[in-house]
C-alpha cells in the first residue's frame, strides 16, 4: 500500500479516519529520530522538529556535523541511539535514503518517514518487507496538523 497519498475521508474534530496507518503511527509514537536535523533555524527540518517537540515526541537529532539540537544530544547515526526510534524522519537528498533505511531495519524502527522533495522507491520496498511503515514526500509537521490539530 502507498502511504505517499492523502485519504479523501473527512476529517471529524480533527479525528482520522479509521484504519489509517499514518494516524496510527503519529498517535501511538514517541520517539522520533531526525536524520539531516541542522541547528539552523531557518531550515526545514529545525522547524519540523521544534513542532514534533511542541506536541511531546521526543526528538533525537542524527547529524555527525551538530552536537546538540533543541536541547537534544545529536548523535552522528541511527545505530548510536541509545533507546527505541518508533519513527526516523529523513531529512536528507534521496540518494541517501538506502543507507538510512537499512540503519532504520537494524534498529527497529516502526515507520520511515521521507519528507517533501524525498523519495526512493527500491528504499521503500526495502522498508516495507521489513515491515515498516514506509511515507515518502510528505510533511510530517503538515500530516500531524491536518490529523490532529485542525477544527
Amino acid at each position: 500500500m502507498d502511504h505517499s497519498t492523502e485519504s479523501s475521508a473527512n476529517f471529524n474534530r480533527g479525528a482520522a479516519p479509521v484504519g489509517d496507518p499514518v494516524s496510527e503511527i503519529l498517535k501511538t509514537s514517541r520517539t522520533i529520530a531526525v536524520v539531516g536535523l541542522s541547528s539552523k533555524k531557518f531550515r526545514p527540518s529545525y522547524g519540523v522538529a521544534e513542532y514534533l517537540q511542541s506536541v511531546r515526541y521526543r526528538i533525537i537529532p542524527i547529524n555527525p556535523s551538530e552536537m546538540e539540537v533543541l536541547g537534544e544530544k545529536c548523535y552522528a547515526r541511527l545505530e548510536d541511539v541509545p533507546e527505541r526510534v518508533d519513527i526516523v524522519d529523513i531529512f536528507r537528498r534521496s540518494e541517501f535514503v538506502p543507507e538510512i533505511v537499512e540503519a532504520a531495519i537494524r534498529v527497529g524502527s516502526r515507520a520511515v518517514w521521507m519528507q517533501e522533495g524525498v523519495m526512493h522507491a527500491e528504499a521503500a520496498e526495502r522498508a516495507r518487507q521489513a515491515g515498516i511503515l514506509v511515507v515518502m514526500n510528505a510533511c510530517i509537521l503538515k500530516e500531524h496538523i491536518k490529523r490532529f490539530r485542525l477544527q
